[in-house]
């Protein structure tokens, strides 16, 4: 007997249909398109699981939609504005990267 737990024969669980994979490939691209529009604009983005990001779209993918942190934004992956007393010029550099199936909404800031 092989010590691989991976050996031997498989048996699908799941598998997407073709019209659900059709509708998810239109969503994305849709959503893709939407981005591209607003590149380098400042954009407050809403996820499907109830977060909130704001920030500038600084680049996007076939996958992701790179987000730019706003400074004031409290969601950075670095501590708030008021935690250091002192300048951090690292904080406005956080990039956070966004999957485009978790985009629920997405407004202009203007």
């Amino acid at each position: 007997m092989s010590d691989n737990p991976f050996a031997g024969e498989t048996r699908t669980v799941y598998e997407l249909d073709t019209r659900d994979a059709e509708a998810f490939n239109r969503c994305k691209n849709r959503i893709h398109s939407i981005c591209t529009e607003y590149l380098q604009r400042p954009v407050r983005v809403y996820t499907v699981h109830g977060h909130s990001y704001e920030g500038a779209i600084v680049h996007i993918d076939d996958h992701y939609v790179y987000l730019q942190m706003s400074p004031e934004h409290g969601r950075a992956l670095l501590p708030g504005p008021g935690a250091y007393s002192f300048y951090n010029p690292y904080y406005s550099n956080v990039i956070l990267p966004l999957v485009l199936f978790d985009l629920l909404a997405i407004s202009l800031i203007v």
